[in-house]
C-alpha cells in the first residue's frame, strides 16, 4: 500500500468516526449539526451564529440492543420540505402555517441498521424523534433508556418546576406537576432529586432563551422529564418506579418499526418565540375524527369558594342561574356529587340547566388503586365497560363534559388511560378536562374532545394558603412564559372575591392580594379553550360593574397572540386577538411600579380604546382614549396590579 492510499484510508476512517451533517430552518438562522464522535451520536444547536445547545448525546438503550455507542452515521441523509397549514380553535393561534426542513439521519451499528433520528427545523423551533427498526425477527422492544441530552452553555440560568416524589402530597396523588418553580437558578442541579417537569425554560446568558419540552405522547410511550447534572447537561428521564403506587412499568414498550415522541426545542433572542410557539401542535396529527362539533365555553364552579360541603343540589342550581346571568354556557359540578346530590338529581340539574342554556361538567376520580383520594365518584374511569356505561348515561341526560382527577404518574399505562378516556368520551360526544395530571403534549390537536389540563399549581392553592395568595402575581407572571406556552392550562382563576370563602368575608380563609384588574388580565393571559372562572354569585352585587361586564364578554378562543414585554416571575404584557378585537393584558409582580411605553401596532392611530388600570392602592378604573399616531401608550402597573386595553 502506497503513502497516498494510506492517507486516503485514514481520511475515510476519520470522517466515519467524526461525521457531521447540518440542517437549517427555512430562514437559515437556526442550525442543527448532527455528529458521530468516537461512535457516539451527538447534535448541537446554533441560532444566529450563537450556540444555544452544545454537543449533546443522542441514542437509545433497549432490550434488543444498546444503540448509544459504536454508531456510524450513514451518508445518505433523506431531506424533505414541510409546508402544512391547519386550523385549531383551542390553542393560542387559530390558523397555523407550518414550514420546516426535515432531515432523516440514519445510524448503523456493526453494519446493521440501528435507528433513525428525524429532525424537523422551523424558524425558532426544532423537534426530533427516533425511529427503531426490527432486529432480525424481533418485532418489539422495551426502551430502557433514552440518552437524549441538552447541554446548556456555561452561565445559563434556569426556570424550572421540580418533579415531586411519587406517592406523596394529598392522598399520595403526586406527582401532579404542582410544585413551585425556581426562577433564575443556576444549572447543575436536579430539583428535589427527581429532575424537572416539562416544559423547561433556560436563559442562555445574554444570547436569548431556550424552551425544552416534548409532544406527541400517547398510549404508545411514557411521558418524560429532564434529569439535571452538574455540568449543565439535562437528559431525558422516564417515570419513577413508585409512580401510580408502583403499578406499571417505567420503561416504554414499542412495536418495531416504531417511533418515540418528539423532543422539542424553541429558541429566541427574546421571549416572543417562546410565548408564541406552536411547535407542540405542528408536529402531531389528529388521532381520530370528532364525533360532533365541540363547543369551547365559559363557566363557573362553586368548589373554589364553597368547597366540598356545598356540592349540593341547591348550590349547584344557584350556580346554573349564575352562569346563565353571566351568559356562560356551563358549570362544573365538582367532587362528591354522587353522594351529596345523587344521579337522579344530577339529571334534574342537567334538565334545568338545559332550559337556561347551561350545560354540566361532572367531576370524577380517576380511580382508587393508585391513590388514596376518598372523593367520589371513584372506580368508574379505569374500566372500559363501566366507563362507557357511565358515559352513555351522561350523554342521555345531556352532560357536556367531565373533569377527571388524581392520576399521579407518567408511565405508559397511565398514558393509555388518558387516551382511553378521551377516545371513549368522544364516542359519546363528551369533552374532557384532566386535573391532578400530567402536562398535555400536543393533545389539543391529537384528541378533538380534549378540553384542558391542570398540570400547574392552580387556583385551589389560593384557597388553601395565604402564601399562595401572597405569591399569586409571581406565579401568574411565570406560567405565561413556561407552563401555558405548550398547552391549555385549566387554572380556574380570575376570582373577584376579596376573600376565598363562601361568604366573601374577612377572618375566614385566605385573602386575595391582587387587584380586580389583575383578575381580569389573567382571563386573557391564561390560555384555555374551556374556562371555569373562580367567580361567585355574590360578585353580581359586590364586584365592580365594569369587572362583571368584562368577564361576561371575554372570549376563551384566540386567533393570535403577540408577546410585548416581560420577564418570568416579574411581569408580563401580551396581546391576544379574537376576530378583529384585541386584548392587551399585563400584570406586575415586582416590588415597584412598572412603568413602560408600549408600541401597539395592532391598534390603528386614532382608534378609540378602553383601558382598565389600577391606582397605587389597587383601586380599578376604566377610561377611554384615542391612540396617537405613533401607536404608543405609556402605562403604569403597581405591584399585584394589572392593565387591560381593548379596542
Amino acid at each position: 500500500m502506497n503513502f497516498k492510499s494510506l492517507i486516503f484510508l485514514c481520511l475515510i476512517s476519520f470522517f466515519k468516526l467524526n461525521a457531521q451533517s447540518i440542517i437549517k430552518s427555512p430562514d437559515g438562522k437556526l442550525a442543527v449539526s448532527v455528529y458521530v464522535n468516537n461512535g457516539t451520536a451527538q447534535y448541537s444547536v446554533i441560532y444566529n451564529e450563537k450556540t444555544f445547545i452544545e454537543k449533546s448525546p443522542l441514542g437509545l438503550k433497549t432490550n434488543v440492543g444498546d444503540f448509544s455507542s459504536g454508531l456510524t452515521l450513514e451518508t445518505n441523509i433523506t431531506q424533505n420540505k414541510i409546508d402544512e397549514s391547519y386550523q385549531q380553535r383551542n390553542i393560542k393561534k387559530s390558523k397555523v402555517q407550518y414550514t420546516a426542513n426535515e432531515a432523516v439521519f440514519s445510524f448503523t451499528k456493526n453494519g446493521k441498521s440501528a435507528f433513525d433520528v428525524i429532525f424537523r427545523v422551523s424558524n425558532n423551533n426544532l423537534g426530533f424523534k427516533y425511529k427503531l427498526y426490527p432486529q432480525m425477527e424481533t418485532l418489539s422492544c422495551v426502551v430502557q433508556e433514552e440518552v437524549s441530552g441538552f447541554l446548556l452553555p456555561k452561565g445559563a440560568t434556569t426556570f424550572l418546576c421540580p418533579q415531586s416524589n411519587p406517592m406523596t402530597g394529598y392522598a399520595r396523588t403526586a406527582p401532579s406537576y404542582e410544585t413551585s418553580y425556581t426562577l433564575d437558578d443556576a444549572v447543575g442541579k436536579n430539583g428535589l432529586g427527581n429532575g424537572y417537569t416539562f416544559p423547561c425554560l433556560f436563559k442562555v446568558n445574554n444570547n436569548g432563551w431556550v424552551l425544552i419540552s416534548e409532544t406527541g405522547v400517547d398510549s404508545g410511550y411514557c411521558a418524560s422529564r429532564l434529569i439535571g447534572y452538574e455540568d449543565g447537561l439535562y437528559t431525558i428521564g422516564f417515570p419513577m418506579l413508585g409512580e401510580n403506587n408502583g403499578n406499571g412499568t417505567t420503561s416504554p414498550g414499542i412495536s418495531l418499526a416504531g417511533e418515540t415522541p418528539w423532543r422539542t426545542i424553541t429558541i429566541g433572542e427574546t421571549l416572543a418565540p417562546i410565548v408564541e410557539t406552536t411547535i407542540p401542535f405542528d408536529l402531531v396529527k389528529p388521532k381520530y375524527q370528532a364525533s360532533k362539533d365541540y363547543q369551547y365555553t365559559k363557566g363557573t364552579w362553586s368548589w373554589i369558594m364553597k368547597m366540598d360541603n356545598n356540592t349540593t343540589f341547591p348550590i349547584q342550581k344557584q350556580y346554573i342561574d349564575f352562569s346563565a346571568s353571566m351568559g356562560y354556557e356551563t358549570i362544573l359540578i365538582d367532587a362528591l356529587w354522587d353522594t351529596q346530590i345523587g344521579r337522579d338529581k344530577i339529571a334534574e340539574l342537567a334538565a334545568y340547566g338545559a332550559q337556561k342554556g347551561v350545560g354540566l361538567y361532572l367531576w370524577y376520580n380517576s380511580n382508587g388503586y393508585w391513590n388514596d383520594a376518598p372523593q367520589g365518584p371513584r372506580g368508574l374511569m379505569d374500566n372500559a365497560g363501566i366507563r362507557r356505561k357511565e358515559m352513555a348515561w351522561m350523554k342521555n341526560i345531556g352532560v357536556k363534559g367531565i373533569k377527571v382527577d388524581f392520576f399521579g404518574g407518567d408511565k405508559q399505562v397511565t398514558m393509555k388511560l388518558y387516551e382511553d378516556i378521551l377516545t371513549d368520551a368522544n364516542d359519546f360526544g363528551i369533552m374532557v378536562i384532566f386535573h391532578g395530571c400530567t402536562l398535555p403534549r400536543g393533545w389539543e390537536r391529537m384528541y378533538p374532545n380534549f378540553a384542558s389540563s391542570e398540570a400547574v399549581l392552580a387556583s385551589e392553592n389560593l384557597h388553601f394558603g395565604q402564601q399562595s395568595c401572597d405569591n399569586e402575581a409571581i406565579s401568574a407572571a411565570t406560567h405565561t412564559f413556561i407552563r401555558n406556552t405548550v398547552g391549555s392550562m385549566d387554572f380556574g382563576g380570575s376570582a373577584l372575591n376579596k376573600f376565598y370563602n363562601s361568604d366573601n368575608t374577612p377572618n375566614k380563609g385566605s385573602k386575595r392580594m391582587t387587584s380586580d384588574v389583575f383578575a381580569l388580565a389573567t382571563s386573557v393571559l391564561f390560555q384555555s379553550g374551556i374556562q371555569h372562572f373562580a367567580l361567585a354569585p355574590n360578585n353580581l352585587y359586590d364586584a365592580p360593574d365594569w369587572a362583571i361586564k368584562f368577564m361576561k364578554e371575554v372570549p376563551t378562543l384566540w386567533d393570535e397572540v403577540r408577546f410585548l414585554e416581560g420577564y418570568p416571575g416579574k411581569y408580563v404584557i401580551l396581546a391576544r386577538r379574537n376576530g378583529t378585537k384585541w386584548y392587551i393584558a399585563g400584570i406586575n409582580a415586582e416590588n415597584k411600579v412598572l412603568k413602560t411605553k408600549l408600541k401597539l401596532e395592532m391598534l390603528a392611530s386614532g382608534m378609540e380604546v378602553k383601558c382598565y388600570t389600577d391606582d397605587e392602592h389597587l383601586n380599578g378604573n376604566v377610561s377611554t382614549f384615542k391612540m396617537d399616531r405613533n401607536q404608543e401608550v405609556e402605562i403604569k402597573i403597581p405591584r399585584n396590579g394589572g392593565i387591560l386595553i381593548t379596542n
